[in-house]
């Protein structure tokens, strides 16, 4: 039964061209599957393994805590396993077939409340590096771009006069998303008082630029975020996605369309647009039991 598990990560690595991390994904779950098969149930061949034997070892990872997104993940990877057997060893029939893929439980993301939002962007602007600070998060919370959308931002991305920006979303596809006064300001204050400082005579079109005029870096976004909320006595965890959710849920907030969300949070399925519809609804209970008096 080894010999098809090295045909099929040989499979991944060559012809599918994976990652290391995506390709130590798969050879956790499918050895721990193997094991599973051969130690417990006594299995010696893959074409003996059916849709039983898969249940099994499902039920397995969910007795000893395993989360459903891990269940999804491992299904995952026994399912593509599988395929192979099928298509490349001559297995006879696909035993992960009909067999449906755990539900993973939606957790609700963190958000910021209004006052938060201004607390936090209030940064005063005392010299270069603050005014990119405050041009980066001003423009995370006008757009909800992801901090990796933002940190690829170009200078030819910025259509400041029509009042967008240009990104580059998930699979490189590209969306315009609208750029409130308030964040158009600060990005043209940044760009004619603070980036030619930290360009430091180098030549780059990307917009924000850390200390060695270099284009800034995840970390390097990472590490500015928690200084500032340190800064502003903000108690909440604050991720990089914070301002990029709460974007969303003040908006729908305020009545926006949930279709014009997804759109502009480059969401390809409007079910993922859809969690915020749960998190303004838990808001509003919160904000219930806290005011009513019969609550």
């Amino acid at each position: 039964m080894k010999d098809e598990l090295n045909d099929f990560f040989h499979y991944l690595t060559v012809e599918r061209g994976l990652s290391d991390n995506t390709l130590q994904s798969y050879r956790r779950d499918l050895k721990h599957y193997h094991l599973f098969l051969t130690d417990n149930l006594q299995v010696e061949t893959w074409e003996i393994v059916d849709r039983t034997h898969i249940m099994q070892y499902l039920y397995e990872l969910k007795d000893s805590g395993k989360s459903s997104a891990t269940l999804a993940r491992a299904l995952s990877s026994v399912r593509l396993f599988h395929q192979f057997l099928v298509r490349e060893c001559g297995i006879t029939k696909d035993a992960s077939l009909h067999i449906e893929t755990p539900k993973k439980e939606r957790k609700l993301p963190k958000v910021l409340s209004s006052d938060e939002v201004e607390v936090l962007l209030n940064i005063p602007e005392t010299n270069a590096l603050s005014i990119r600070n405050k041009a980066m998060l001003e423009m995370l919370y006008a757009t909800g771009l992801r901090v990796t959308e933002l940190i690829s931002l170009k200078v030819s991305d910025l259509h400041l006069t029509m009042g967008f920006v240009r990104c580059f979303g998930k699979g490189s596809k590209e969306r315009i998303v609208p750029l409130g006064n308030v964040a158009k300001d600060t990005v043209e204050n940044y760009i004619e008082n603070a980036r030619g400082a930290l360009l430091n005579r180098k030549n780059t079109d990307a917009l924000f630029l850390n200390h060695h005029g270099s284009q800034l870096t995840r970390q390097g976004f990472w590490k500015v975020l928690k200084a500032i909320a340190k800064e502003a006595g903000i108690k909440k965890e604050i991720t990089p996605h914070t301002l990029r959710h709460s974007f969303a849920t003040h908006l729908l907030e305020n009545g926006a369309d949930l279709r014009a969300v997804q759109e502009m949070l480059g969401h390809a399925d409007i079910s993922t647009t859809q969690v915020y519809t749960h998190v303004t609804k838990a808001r509003l209970k919160d904000i219930y039991k806290a005011y009513h008096p019969r609550a």
